[in-house]
C-alpha cells in the first residue's frame, strides 16, 4: 500500500472510531473519556457549566465535576448517550517521526482530521496557573483555533495525547496520554479536583533579589526572595518570614520558581519538605508540613 493510501486509511479510521467522541466545549474542544464524562482543558471553561456539542449536532449542558488548573485539565458531567470512549495509549510518547492525527470538532459542525508527525518529545509549557506542564508531545498536525482539549491519535488508532497548546511556526503541543494522566483524569471524574501544594508566599525572582540584597548590604546569593507571606499558609506556619531567601528544597538548589514548584509537586498531604533558607547572613533549615488546609 502506498504511503498516501496508508495515511488516508489512518485518517478515515480515526474519524470513524474516535470522531464520535470528539466534541466542542464552549469555544474549545473536548473528548468523551467515559460514559457521562467529557475531558477538556481547564482554560476552555468559564464557570461551572458549558455547552457540549457532538459531531452529529446534538447539544447538551454539562456541569463541572473536577478541575486541575495547574495541569490545565477539567472533567465535565454530560449526557454522552451511546458514544464510546476511545482507548488511550498509556505508554511512552510516540517516537520521533511517528505519523499522528489530530481530530477536532469544527465550529460549524462535523469533524476535522489533520495529519502530521511527532517532531519532539518531553516538551514543557506553562499552564493557566503558571506551573510547568512537562512531558508534552510536539507535533505538526495542523490545528485550528478552538481545538485545545481534542485528541492526538497515534497510528495504532489509540489516543496518544490531548492537544493543549499552540506554538509558533506550525508546531503544537499535546499532553501525553500516559497512565499518569489517565489517573488524574479518573480522579477529576470522581470530583477530586487537582490541588497542588502551595507554599503561600509572594516571591521576587533571582535577578531582582540580588539587587534588593545588595541594597541592604547583603552578598549576592542564588535563590528566591520572599516578598510577602500569606497569613495561615504553609510558609507562615513553618516560620518563613518576609525577606527570607529560599536557596534549597529537598536537598536541591533553588534557582527558579520552577525548582520550588518541582519540590512542592512531589509533596503529598501530610508529607514534609525541608527548605534551606538564608535570613540575613544566617542559613536555616525549615520544615514545611503539607497539612490539609495548606
Amino acid at each position: 500500500m502506498a504511503v498516501n493510501d496508508e495515511v488516508v486509511r489512518l485518517a478515515a479510521d480515526a474519524a470513524d472510531r474516535i470522531g464520535p467522541a470528539v466534541v466542542r466545549v464552549g469555544r474549545g474542544g473536548g473528548l468523551v473519556v467515559a460514559e457521562g464524562k467529557v475531558l477538556t482543558n481547564a482554560h476552555n471553561l468559564h464557570g461551572e457549566e458549558a455547552e457540549v456539542v457532538f459531531p452529529d449536532g446534538r447539544s447538551v449542558t454539562a456541569s463541572l465535576l473536577g478541575v486541575d488548573l495547574d495541569g490545565d485539565l477539567a472533567v465535565l458531567a454530560a449526557g454522552t448517550g451511546t458514544v464510546v470512549a476511545p482507548q488511550w495509549r498509556e505508554e511512552g510518547a510516540p517516537a520521533l517521526g511517528t505519523v499522528v492525527l489530530a481530530v477536532s470538532a469544527r465550529l460549524d459542525g462535523g469533524l476535522r482530521v489533520t495529519v502530521g508527525t511527532v517532531s519532539a518529545t518531553g516538551r514543557a509549557f506553562r499552564g493557566p496557573g503558571g506551573r510547568l506542564i512537562g512531558g508534552a508531545i510536539e507535533h505538526t498536525a495542523p490545528l485550528a483555533r478552538g481545538s485545545s482539549g481534542t485528541p492526538l491519535v497515534g497510528p495504532d488508532g489509540r489516543v496518544a495525547g490531548l492537544n493543549t497548546h499552540r506554538i509558533a511556526s506550525g508546531f503544537y503541543l499535546a499532553q501525553r496520554a500516559d497512565a499518569g494522566l489517565a489517573r488524574r483524569v479518573e480522579a477529576l471524574g470522581r470530583g477530586v479536583s487537582g490541588r497542588r501544594v502551595r507554599l503561600g508566599v509572594a516571591l521576587v525572582p533571582p535577578h531582582a533579589a540580588d539587587r534588593l540584597r545588595a541594597a541592604v548590604g547583603l552578598p549576592p546569593r542564588d535563590g528566591l526572595l520572599v516578598r510577602a507571606v500569606e497569613a495561615g499558609g504553609l510558609a507562615d506556619r513553618a516560620g518563613i518570614r518576609e525577606g527570607d531567601l529560599i536557596v534549597g528544597a529537598a536537598s536541591v538548589a533553588v534557582a527558579s520558581v520552577d525548582d520550588l514548584h518541582g519540590a512542592l509537586d512531589g509533596l503529598e498531604e501530610g508529607g514534609t519538605l525541608q527548605l534551606r533558607v538564608v535570613r540575613g547572613v544566617e542559613e536555616l533549615e525549615i520544615t514545611v508540613v503539607a497539612t490539609p488546609d495548606g
